[in-house]
């Protein structure tokens, strides 16, 4: 007899999207909080619901789920504020996290978390130094308030973030609790050499895929081709044992300059009359070849806005089977002991925008407001759990590391959400 455990796991996801999005519009709840609990409500209380084994099937449903969540993530953001703001996403996205993460290792000396080698520490922040940017626009999207630079800053660091975290889980914090020691030097040349290697590759593919989307004149297809090439940039850098996360968001965004590149010289064409910018660009290779229009990638941002939304809920899933709440409870001491320390953590290191700012050019202030909503957009999620499923089986502290790591996502979701969701709904009701 056929078996319909695909469909009805599809019908269960999209029902769940469909619903959360609806009681969302009419209440101003977030839709993540609804979506975290109803993934974990449907997981536990009628599992024939999600028939797929998840446990056996989470490698699988990963890999599936991560290209399509940084897809949608990397067209989101601009080029045109990338080249505004590229120091200060830099900042927040690169430097900051190195710091954090240092930062959170150095607890290593004062015993934070009994028998944890330094290795380990820096494997731990790592994995929960990361945030999730479907989370943070799942309640950020609702409210106006927000000026323009902070949601750049918010969008481009929770972007960025999380390619540095992946490095420094993959490259440093994992080979050296493995092995039990890494030098300094070592771990800096590791990691020189991913940034480096992933970049080139992500500027290529992105360089290539904008001439392959030139063959093409509809939405479907150019929103497809982002997709082959999200999974195929992906797929190729993990192929080379580079990251397949930053290759990606490179290659997407790369992609994305040309395009918006190429708009803005029709625009200029349509509203100074100015040739040479159309004869100029001609003189290139498939340049007589648009390769898309403004009016087209809107249907492309709205669609992978879409499939991201889905992917994350299927990490939502993969996290309810993670959840068993006797094991976090006899966590519970060190749960609110590293929720406590990474928030202190991110304050401390987005404190620069609000206090420090005024006194160098390249980064400058956003005020108190702005230091408020970027300390706590800083929810963990997907990426966290995908890392931390990563670990080796027989790690002998893989549980404390997964229990750690739930216990932190779900308190940063509803706390950090709700914070910023009471903030914006009643003390600032722009």
């Amino acid at each position: 007899m056929h078996s319909f455990n695909i469909e009805i796991t599809v019908m269960t996801i999209l029902l769940l999207v469909i619903l959360s999005n609806a009681i969302s519009i009419k209440s101003h709840i977030p839709s993540v909080f609804l979506l975290l609990g109803g993934s974990y409500a449907i997981y536990t209380f009628f599992p024939a619901a999600i028939p797929i084994d998840l446990k056996t099937e989470f490698d699988a449903l990963v890999i599936f789920a991560i290209p399509l969540i940084f897809m949608a993530d990397a067209l989101h953001l601009h080029f045109e504020d990338i080249r505004h703001y590229w120091f200060e996403i830099f900042y927040l996205a690169v430097i900051s996290v190195a710091i954090s993460i240092a930062a959170g290792a150095s607890l290593y000396y004062f015993d934070l978390f009994a028998g944890l080698s330094l290795g380990a520490y820096v494997t731990l922040f790592a994995i929960n130094m990361a945030t999730d940017a479907v989370s943070v626009q799942s309640i950020l999207s609702q409210f106006s308030g927000i000026e323009h630079r902070t949601k750049v800053l918010i969008e481009g660091e929770s972007l960025g973030n999380d390619a540095t975290a992946v490095i420094a889980f993959f490259f440093i914090g994992l080979p050296w609790m493995v092995h039990g020691e890494m030098s300094v030097g070592t771990a800096a040349l590791a990691s020189f050499k991913v940034f480096s290697l992933s970049t080139v590759l992500g500027l290529v593919i992105g360089f290539v895929f904008y001439l392959f989307l030139k063959l093409f004149d509809d939405k479907r297809s150019e929103f497809f081709a982002f997709v082959v090439e999200a999974y195929g940039a992906y797929v190729l850098a993990e192929h080379f044992h580079i990251s397949g996360i930053l290759t990606l968001i490179v290659a997407v965004v790369t992609t994305k300059f040309y395009i918006d590149r190429d708009i803005e010289h029709h625009k200029l064409e349509l509203t100074r009359g100015e040739k040479r910018y159309s004869r100029q660009h001609r003189r290139k290779l498939l340049s007589r070849f648009e390769a898309t229009t403004h009016e087209r990638m809107e249907y492309i941002y709205e669609m992978a806005r879409e499939f991201g939304y889905i992917a994350a809920v299927v990490i939502f899933f993969l996290l309810a089977e993670m959840v068993d709440f006797p094991t976090l409870l006899s966590y519970w001491k060190e749960i609110l002991v590293m929720f406590g320390v990474t928030t202190l953590i991110r304050a401390l290191s987005m404190a620069k925008f609000a206090f420090l700012g005024d006194k160098t050019e390249a980064i400058k202030p956003v005020g108190l407001k702005g230091w408020f909503v970027l300390t706590f957009s800083g929810m963990k999620g997907a990426l966290s759990i995908i890392l931390v499923h990563m670990l080796p089986h027989d790690l002998p502290y893989r549980e404390l590391f997964e229990s750690v790591t739930v216990g932190v996502v779900v308190l940063s979701i509803f706390v950090y959400g709700s914070i910023l969701w009471v903030y914006f709904m009643f003390f600032d009701k722009k």
